[in-house]
């Protein structure tokens, strides 16, 4: 791929390039500046360079690497497929790409002894995922089949036009009916194991509201505006209201803190649910060959509707 430089103000190349490439990220076009697959006038360079009217840019994208993952008979939940994608209602407990010295049981491993073609510009361990789920979190996700397809619909992801909805069930109940949550999130500075609402974060934001009033808990509906990891999670214990069951972010640790007739109501909710109450029930976009919009949902699975249904039920004293 070769670009010219028209008149225009100087520009870090990496940030021009991310406009006349929607289809790479810019930790990806930083990667390939770093590897000498991006030059400037035939010249090695940096990502922080300033291009400059008449500068030529060669852009050589590497070939997709071959999947260091094996297909595996594992259930898999399919919602719709067609040439270019699938979309999977993915089980919580399932990991969503092979990670070293996890590389079995995924549902990358799954997908692949389904359909055998899974694009591969995602690289070796996360061929045809375009956008993530946590472990324990159910629910829709959509899979490219063909690159072209990946590129697009990565493209509709960084501009924001997939619509992901999930359900949360909270502690605590929210004063407001609905807002907006917005949070740099970065790596914990003690436990790097976790993500947190962090001054020098990635930008981030969740949408929420309030579709169910329970006693101590609430069902709330949040629809992502950004896709940083663990974003609802983090944005909901940021704001006091942490994921009912969440191991990770005080999910399991709130009985104590709520009113004396409702403690054992709540310890007997997380018997039922050994997750976060999280589930991504909704998703819609535009397909990335045809253009028409697409719409799914999915129900929460077993273990969430039990605790749903138990939230509602009148204090066990």
């Amino acid at each position: 791929m070769h670009l010219a430089v028209a008149a225009a103000a100087p520009e870090r190349l990496d940030l021009f390039l991310r406009r006349r490439c929607p289809e790479l990220s810019r930790s990806r076009i930083q990667t390939l500046i770093k590897a000498g697959a991006i030059r400037v006038n035939g010249a090695l360079t940096r990502p922080a360079y300033l291009v400059q009217p008449g500068d030529e840019i060669a852009v050589d994208l590497p070939a997709p690497a071959p999947t260091a993952a094996h297909p595996e008979p594992l259930p898999l939940s399919i919602e719709y497929e067609d040439d270019d994608l699938l979309v999977v209602n993915k089980a919580a407990g399932m990991t969503v790409h092979p990670a070293p010295g996890a590389t079995e049981g995924t549902l990358v491993n799954a997908l692949l002894h389904h359909c055998r073609d899974l694009s591969g510009i995602n690289g070796a361990l996360r061929p045809g995922i375009v956008h993530r789920l946590d472990k324990e979190t159910s629910g829709l996700l959509l899979v490219a089949k063909r690159d072209t397809a990946h590129q697009r619909l990565a493209h509709s992801l960084q501009a924001r036009q997939i619509e992901r909805c999930y359900l949360a069930l909270v502690w605590g109940g929210m004063r407001e009916a609905e807002g907006r949550i917005e949070g740099r999130i970065g790596r914990h500075p003690k436990n790097r194991k976790k993500m947190a609402v962090v001054a020098g974060g990635r930008a981030a934001a969740t949408n929420f509201k309030v579709a169910e009033h329970f006693p101590f808990t609430n069902l709330v509906e949040c629809r992502l505006e950004t896709g940083r990891t663990h974003q609802i999670r983090v944005h909901l214990a940021h704001i006091g209201h942490p994921v009912f069951g969440d191991r990770v972010y005080g999910g399991r640790d709130q009985a104590r803190g709520i009113r004396p007739e409702y403690q054992r109501q709540a310890k007997w909710m997380l018997t039922l649910i050994k997750r976060q109450a999280l589930h991504a029930y909704a998703l819609r976009f535009a397909h990335p060959t045809t253009g028409e919009v697409m719409a799914f949902t999915a129900e929460p699975p077993e273990d969430m509707r039990a605790a749903l249904a138990a939230a509602v039920v009148y204090p066990i004293r």
